[in-house]
């Protein structure tokens, strides 16, 4: 790109921090404003599965492939889908070495593994801990221009928004907001599985579970450190997530009413939540609309969760946020003009983002259907090679 163009990212995930390092590979500059103070200033969430065409040639393009392999866990990648008594409707075990041309696999890393990976790839101050971004605008000139929670205004060439699904940015290109799925999560950890929970660990297995029953579900996960992340969900008034179940001041009924939604599954089930460490964390399932897209906007453009806001129940929200991020910068690196850069980066975008979209939307609505299960086990199978079904 001719000139030194300031580039802002609002956000320091996945998307904005890949954005950030692919540019820097290319010798481009840019700067990233984070609201969280820190690194670790909480949680960042559970496992993620590389996908080798988006979230792996991401970190191609970073130049990070080789660092990731050592911190991703590829014989965490079994899947189980279970009935609510425990019985195996489908099982596909994790990969092993030589199953398989090393382009398809998909292995698993703890988000903040890759996060830390993205943040210790950068040039000191990229990143810009504790900004809060109050407003965005576009100036007399066209020029986008963020105000800080300080007061300050810090004025830009190309603003990427990567700030998320309730993102500022989106305002100056789009009028969509996150519509409620009709399901809500509440999602707690069990640390040291293996010694503490022994039967909990045989249950999930190596990878991630499935149970699926009554329109509801519950979801176990194994993340690095030897911890399993359980993600107990419902279809459910939006209101009730909020207020309905969780009461931080007494963790012992909200346990008591998360376990209330499974009254009838199997013992070993509901131990997911009866063992669970710590509180129980509500998350309302938001999406934007599916074929969510923008007219073009000089100077300003939105990545990740930001763009395409969907369900988790596609598995593509993290590899598409780094494939955008990715794309954005190699766009930007071999465009003269900052306009055809972003026409290059958005028009491919789109239709792959809508595509993720509709699975995750249809997804959302198969697996909690009454047989959700048998669904699920179409879906994955169709999906996918090796499996063992029953």
């Amino acid at each position: 790109m001719s000139g030194t163009p300031r580039i802002a990212i609002v956000g320091g995930g996945l998307g904005g921090l890949t954005l950030a390092r692919v540019l820097h590979v290319h010798g481009i500059a840019s700067t990233v404003y984070e609201l969280d103070a820190s690194a670790t200033a909480r949680d960042q969430g559970g496992s993620l599965d590389m996908d080798p065409e988006s979230g792996q040639r991401a970190l191609l393009h970073a130049g990070l492939l080789e660092e990731f392999r050592p911190l991703s866990r590829p014989e965490d990648g079994e899947l189980r889908l279970l009935g609510k008594d425990t019985a195996v409707g489908l099982r596909i075990p994790a990969r092993e070495p030589g199953d398989a041309d090393e382009g398809e696999e998909r292995p698993e890393i703890d988000r903040r593994a890759l996060r830390d990976l993205l943040l210790g790839s950068l040039p000191e101050g990229t990143v810009r801990w504790g900004h809060k971004v109050r407003a965005v605008a576009l100036g007399a000139a066209g020029r986008p221009a963020l105000t800080l929670s300080d007061g300050r205004t810090v004025e830009a060439d190309l603003l990427v928004g990567a700030d998320g699904a309730w993102s500022r940015v989106r305002r100056l290109v789009s009028d969509a907001d996150p519509v409620y799925s009709g399901v809500s999560f509440v999602d707690c950890l069990l640390h040291d599985v293996d010694a503490r929970h022994p039967a909990v660990a045989e249950l999930v297995g190596r990878g991630t579970m499935f149970a699926l029953a009554d329109e509801k579900a519950l979801v176990a996960q194994r993340n690095g450190g030897n911890r399993i992340r359980v993600y107990a969900a419902a279809k459910a008034p939006e209101e009730w997530s909020r207020s309905g179940l969780i009461d931080p001041a007494d963790p012992a009924a909200a346990r008591k009413r998360a376990l209330d939604l499974f009254p009838d599954w199997d013992e070993g089930l509901r131990a997911l939540i009866a063992e669970s460490d710590g509180p129980l964390v509500p998350r309302s399932i938001h999406a934007l609309p599916v074929g969510h897209r923008w007219e073009r906007v000089p100077g300003v453009t939105l990545l990740g969760d930001a763009a395409h806001l969907m369900s988790p129940f596609a598995g593509a929200g993290a590899n598409l946020a780094m494939i955008d991020g990715a794309e954005l910068a190699l766009a930007l690196a071999t465009h003269d003009d900052l306009e055809t850069a972003l026409n290059a980066y958005e028009t491919p975008m789109f239709p792959r983002a809508e595509e993720a979209a509709a699975q995750s939307a249809d997804n959302l609505t198969g697996f909690f259907r009454p047989d959700g299960l048998r669904i699920a086990c179409e879906t994955f199978t169709a999906v996918t090679s090796g499996g063992e079904a029953r």
